[in-house]
């Protein structure tokens, strides 16, 4: 599986996150100083969790206020039950790269 860069190190801040373009969408969030990567998708309904509430490695969906744990992908609050899908980081040279499957990549590799 190829590592796709999804931002510059500094350009996402504590508590923001970026959406991979992959299909279907992943989300690199930025929390507690770390950098995690997950399905973008709420399993619970149908919206993007890049535009959620993130805190303590936990995104709250802003849909229906379902929580998931960033670093596991455990689904923590009804009313979701899946957990997300979650995928390789690292930062490498000032830029974050997360790993995504070949059929999931939107635009070329950098």
């Amino acid at each position: 599986m190829p590592w796709i860069r999804a931002c510059a190190g500094g350009e996402l801040e504590e508590g923001d996150a970026v959406v991979v373009p992959s299909e279907p969408p992943v989300a690199l969030f930025h929390s507690d100083g770390e950098y995690h990567a997950t399905a973008d998708t709420c399993t619970h309904g149908q919206f993007s969790l890049a535009d959620g509430f993130v805190e303590e490695a936990v995104v709250e969906c802003a849909l229906h206020s379902a929580k998931f744990c960033l670093r596991t992908g455990k689904a923590l609050t009804l009313p979701a039950t899946e957990p997300l899908r979650t995928f390789p980081v690292r930062v490498e040279d000032g830029e974050v790269y997360v790993e995504i499957d070949d059929a999931m990549i939107k635009e070329p590799v950098s």
